[in-house]
C-alpha cells in the first residue's frame, strides 16, 4: 500500500462496516516509536532553516522529514525549526 520509506509502511489497516453495509478500509493510528534509532549527527537550527532542507542535507531525501520528527519526539514538523538555536537529533537510518 505504501512504499517502504513511508512513515505509514508498517501501519496496520483495519476495516469498518457502515450501517449501510459498505466496507471502509482505513489506517490504524500511528504512534511515535517507543525506541529511537541511534543518532548520526546533531543540527543546530538557524534562521531560515526548514525541516525538508535539513532532512535532504543529512538523509539525502527531503520526504524523510518524519524520521527527524520521530527522533525528536515531535508531532508537527513545523515545531522542529520554530526555535532558533534548538538542537535536533538526526537519526541514523539502519537498513536503508
Amino acid at each position: 500500500m505504501f512504499p517502504p520509506t513511508s512513515r505509514y509502511a508498517q501501519t496496520e489497516t483495519a476495516q469498518l462496516t457502515t450501517a449501510a453495509g459498505r466496507q471502509v478500509v482505513y489506517l490504524r493510528r500511528r504512534f511515535l516509536p517507543k525506541t529511537m534509532p541511534p543518532t548520526q549527527a546533531e543540527h543546530k537550527v538557524v534562521e531560515g532553516d526548514r525541516i525538508d532542507n535539513i532532512t535532504a542535507q543529512y538523509l539525502g531525501d527531503p520526504e524523510q522529514f518524519w524520521r527527524v520528527c520521530d527522533a525528536n519526539r515531535a508531532m508537527h514538523p513545523d515545531e522542529m525549526t520554530a526555535e532558533i538555536g534548538r538542537t535536533l537529533d538526526i537519526p541514523l537510518i539502519l537498513g536503508g
